[in-house]
């Protein structure tokens, strides 16, 4: 499955600038030092939101959490990165209650175990 209405998803400048690219946000800071590490810029953030669009919307849906604020769809997949190394990573999408489109609310890499 897919994630629904795919086509109607948003990514927040406020997201990627203040969260996934900051190296000042506590929260965020690992996330923005491995992001930066594939060549994803602040001055190009229009380039990492559509690049989040893309794997959330081209990847099968993993996993869907019922949360009080409405679902939470889990997609795992590669992302296209500028250098062109395409790790696999997670993004999470919301429907907000009331919503009919999903925003994203975090992406982080996706670590394979060995077994």
């Amino acid at each position: 499955m897919r994630l629904p209405n795919g086509h109607r998803a948003r990514v927040d400048r406020e997201k990627i600038a203040d969260y996934l690219l900051s190296a000042a946000n506590l929260r965020g800071r690992s996330k923005a030092q491995f992001f930066s590490g594939f060549r994803f810029e602040l001055e190009n953030w229009q380039e990492f939101a559509e690049a989040l669009k893309v794997q959330g919307t081209t990847k099968d849906v993993v996993r869907i959490i019922e949360t009080p604020f409405g679902p939470r769809y889990h997609v795992d997949g590669i992302i296209e990165t500028p250098d062109e190394r395409n790790p696999m990573r997670r993004t999470v999408w919301q429907f907000d209650l009331g919503s009919d489109y999903p925003r994203l609310i975090t992406a982080h890499p996706l670590i394979t175990r060995r077994r």
